[in-house]
């Protein structure tokens, strides 16, 4: 039996692609195991797959001052040494890496020990976290062809993102009936990421008198982020964060707004989902969700909003907006050659397995 272990984690988008290729690696009879932090949002996702998880100290590269730079580099080399004689143990034939910190550690230990590394790169520049990596991989996978620019030419492989198979078995009746819709409006889905968008959230509630005239309303707020004082509202349902049921979710809406992690905005693509993006703001973030959000108006996928524009009209008029011209987005994302790289990236496993 093939053995693999899975790692990346910090936040959802770090860990739905590794999601995605469970399935596939389930499916092929590999032994798999994940190593990721104590208490990331990747525990208790790939522990709802059955996969045996491993938590590891992982510490965070900062370009900033804060005064964990001075103490995370102690964790980091504690998980390095966990990591290492977790490899050690488990004997896998590959790592694949999603990325997040407390990848490095996993990636650096598995060089140590001669196993080879398949690293996947979602945005269009690489983060900090796989620039530390690259080094030690066998292959890094791309998601944009941007990308290919910034990764050696020897181990970079454009893939696209690995897709969860579930999203294509979403059952839009059924994801009426968990909100208690039915089908007299159609639907506008909110997605804050994970960690929810304030802005964002607050713009939405203040628009919830004109939104709910024309649209029922879903809103993922991101965790501890919901507002108790918008329950009850005829048409409006809000949660922290969905997981098995957010396929049906995405099939019953007829227009998402979303952040413009690169995992959330493939997938909406692939959905053919007319789409706002509301990219992190430079200041927030190292601006990734930004060229995102670029390449994909760019193409006439989405709808970009910029955080620093984000205000009630704003985000009344792109809903206007994209609802208006809702054809010509969907006849742009059907021309659309980006696929699901489930296939392609468990082909090169199989190439770089010792």
């Amino acid at each position: 039996m093939k053995r693999i272990v899975l790692t990346g984690g910090g936040t959802a988008g770090h860990v739905t692609p590794n999601l995605a290729m469970i399935a596939k690696l389930k499916e092929e009879g590999y032994d798999i195991s994940y190593i990721g932090s104590y208490l990331g949002i990747e525990k208790e996702l790939i522990e709802k797959e059955g996969i045996p998880y491993y938590g590891i100290a992982s510490g965070k590269f900062r370009r900033y001052f804060d005064v964990k730079n001075f103490t995370d580099p102690v964790r980091v080399i504690k998980g390095y040494q966990q990591a290492k004689d977790l490899l050690k143990r488990l004997k896998p034939d590959v790592v694949f890496s999603k990325g997040g910190f407390v990848a490095v550690p996993v990636v650096m230990a598995a060089k140590h020990c001669r196993i080879p590394v398949i690293i996947h790169e979602s945005d269009i520049t690489p983060g900090l976290a796989n620039k530390i990596c690259i080094p030690s991989a066998t292959k890094v996978c791309a998601n944009f062809p941007e990308t290919l620019a910034f990764l050696p030419e020897e181990k970079a492989v454009l893939t696209g993102t690995p897709i969860r198979k579930e999203l294509f078995e979403g059952d839009a009746a059924r994801g009426r009936a968990f909100c208690g819709f039915d089908n007299a409006k159609p639907i506008l889905l909110v997605v804050g990421g994970s960690t929810g968008s304030a802005a964002l959230n607050e713009s939405v509630w203040n628009l919830l008198p004109t939104l709910l005239k024309y649209f029922y309303v879903i809103h993922l707020c991101g965790k501890n982020k919901m507002d108790v004082k918008q329950n009850g509202k005829s048409g409006y349902v809000q949660f922290e964060y969905i997981s098995e049921e957010l396929r049906d979710l995405l099939a019953a809406s007829d227009l998402v707004i979303s952040r413009a992690g690169a995992n959330a905005i493939c997938e909406l693509l692939a959905l053919h989902k007319p789409n706002i993006l509301i990219p992190l703001s430079a200041a927030a973030s190292r601006g990734d969700q930004i060229l995102n959000a670029e390449s994909f108006e760019q193409q006439g996928f989405s709808y970009v909003l910029r955080e620093e524009e984000l205000s009630n009209e704003t985000l009344l008029e792109a809903v206007n907006t994209v609802m208006d011209k809702r054809d010509k987005y969907l006849a742009k994302m059907d021309e659309s050659k980006l696929k699901d790289s489930v296939e392609l990236i468990y082909q090169l496993i199989q190439e770089v397995e010792k």
